[in-house]
């Protein structure tokens, strides 16, 4: 059984990506346009990521989480945690694609301080929500609430679902990777990051390598 959520789990991507992010930002050759495209495509699969997570968290979790017991008070000051996350998100995404067209080395140090900025207010609220969700989560594992939340999340395309695994397993630990895959059965992530996956495989994760 995994030792932590999927939710933590999804938390270390968005964690991993923004130290990605961070340091290629800082080591961005000045001009090259090249580069900047593929810092541009990784953003847009990072930025759809971090958006879905947080409207499902609102629209799905967030009622499964009420029922176990979490008060409508905490809830609301996660939702506002939400809110400050998605200006700072849009004005990285801004920023993101100024450096797209121009490829300058202001524009790279412009982006870098968006998602220093974009970091530190993600963090906060990751540390929040799972100081105080994680526990509950833990507490409920197999519970019906926690497994109909689960059966919501997982009504997405093959593609989007493809996508999400491999970026979500993507330099994911083992206790990572165990929580991501815990509950679903091994030959359906075989097929989903078989064939669904490959788009990310093949556009995004070797940004991370160059």
């Amino acid at each position: 059984m995994a030792e932590m959520s999927m939710n933590k789990a999804i938390h270390a991507a968005v964690r991993r990506d923004l130290g990605r992010f961070l340091d290629a930002l800082e080591r961005f050759p000045a001009g090259d346009r090249t580069r900047a495209a593929q810092l541009g495509t990784a953003w847009q699969n990072f930025d759809n990521q971090l958006s879905r997570h947080h409207e499902g968290e609102h629209e799905i979790a967030w009622p499964a989480l009420q029922k176990l017991g979490v008060s409508r008070e905490l809830l609301t000051q996660l939702d506002a945690e939400h809110d400050t996350m998605a200006d700072t998100l849009a004005s990285a995404r801004t920023a993101m694609g100024t450096l797209r067209g121009t490829a300058s080395a202001e524009d790279a140090a412009a982006a870098r301080a968006a998602m220093q900025e974009l970091q530190r207010v993600t963090v906060q609220h990751l540390e929040h929500e799972e100081a105080e969700i994680e526990p509950v989560y833990q507490a409920n594992i197999g519970s019906p609430e926690l497994k109909q939340m689960g059966r919501e999340f997982a009504k997405v395309g093959p593609v989007e679902g493809g996508t999400f695994f491999a970026w979500a397993l993507d330099g994911a630990s083992p206790e990572e990777s165990a929580a991501v895959t815990s509950t679903v059965p091994k030959p359906v992530i075989t097929v989903v990051l078989g064939l669904f996956g490959r788009p990310y495989r093949k556009s995004v994760a070797p940004v991370w390598r160059t």
